[in-house]
């Protein structure tokens, strides 16, 4: 959804007149509205991998009656672009993917190696077929709710005199993805070292991961590292990210956050690759260790023993940030 701004903005130049509206699950509200590109984000009712036909007719009559003039379909399943189509939606834009003939009727077919980059692929939709990219693409950029900051600090009795690490040990994808607690334990207690505070981000899901964390901290760490995982919405986790002065993620959600939030980001890479989805930021370091037998893709190790992840040590993301704040990107924001 972050990567999909760079569209949104791209199509928002196109037509600047027309309202741009984004049918996504309810969980991806929250980013939406910190987009200002977007004008309204209608609720997707059907889950994912859901066929439910019927719903999905229900929905695209509702839509019928806005009277829009085009939709860009950017999941590639037959099933995503089946609403646009009962809809009625004149312009109906898409990659192939799942053999849409007929549903998306300006069908374009890919060309991997012209577009090896997801973001490259959605902005792609904005242009005619063979038309040049701009160089560079605008990168997303989330808006922050500065009074929400306030009522989040004073909620959580956190203060800003000590810069803020936030930390991002979790990912939906699965523990292939995650580099272990005990890394980023290290890291949390060398950054209080340094005259800083950790902060840990993440979903319902990540407050095992986070509490591993915290688990072991140095005595001298531990008023200093606070676990949030679990215990915010997204938006929240959006606006408490902002005051970060650097970000230590997985490749995660919110990976693409910090990125668009423009905060000094080190991505911590395992399983995957950021060859086709990278942090589309400027201040990034992005680190993985080589190993044969990667990048696997796989949600769990296949051979058992996480060596991309394990082996990527804590120092190796300390001197990222140390290579970041050489640059003066470090800092209180």
């Amino acid at each position: 959804m972050v990567m999909a701004q760079t569209l949104f903005i791209l199509l928002k130049r196109k037509f600047p007149e027309s309202p741009l509206e984004v049918l996504a699950p309810a969980w991806s509200k929250p980013i939406l509205k910190r987009m200002p590109e977007v004008a309204a984000a209608v609720i997707m009712p059907v889950g994912h991998g859901e066929l439910a036909i019927g719903k999905r007719w229900r929905i695209a009559q509702t839509l019928r009656a806005r009277n829009y003039r085009a939709a860009y379909v950017l999941p590639n399943s037959f099933k995503s672009a089946l609403i646009p189509m009962f809809a009625g939606i004149p312009e109906r834009v898409g990659w192939r993917g799942e053999m849409r003939f007929g549903l998306i009727n300006d069908i374009r077919l890919l060309d991997e190696e012209r577009y090896p980059l997801m973001v490259e692929r959605f902005a792609a939709l904005a242009f005619e077929v063979d038309t040049p990219l701009p160089d560079p693409l605008p990168r997303p950029r989330l808006s922050v709710n500065s009074e929400a900051v306030n009522e989040l600090l004073a909620r959580f009795q956190l203060d800003l005199s000590r810069a803020v690490a936030v930390l991002c040990p979790g990912a939906e994808f699965g523990p292939a993805k995650r580099w272990p607690a005990r890394h980023y334990r290290r890291v949390a207690e060398a950054w209080v070292a340094r005259g800083g505070q950790a902060w840990i981000l993440g979903s319902d899901n990540d407050a095992v991961v986070g509490a591993e964390v915290c688990t072991g901290l140095e005595v001298s760490a531990r008023p200093h590292v606070h676990n949030l995982a679990g215990n915010t919405v997204l938006a929240e986790a959006v606006d408490l990210m902002a005051c970060a002065a650097v970000v230590v993620s997985n490749d995660s959600g919110l990976m693409h956050i910090a990125a668009a939030l423009g905060r000094p980001l080190v991505a911590v890479y395992g399983s995957s690759s950021p060859a086709f989805t990278p942090p589309l930021a400027e201040h990034v370091e992005i680190l993985s260790v080589p190993v044969d037998c990667g990048p696997c893709f796989q949600r769990e190790c296949p051979l058992g023993h996480l060596k991309c992840l394990n082996d990527l040590a804590p120092e190796t993301v300390l001197a990222a940030i140390d290579r970041l704040a050489a640059l003066g990107q470090v800092e209180p924001h």
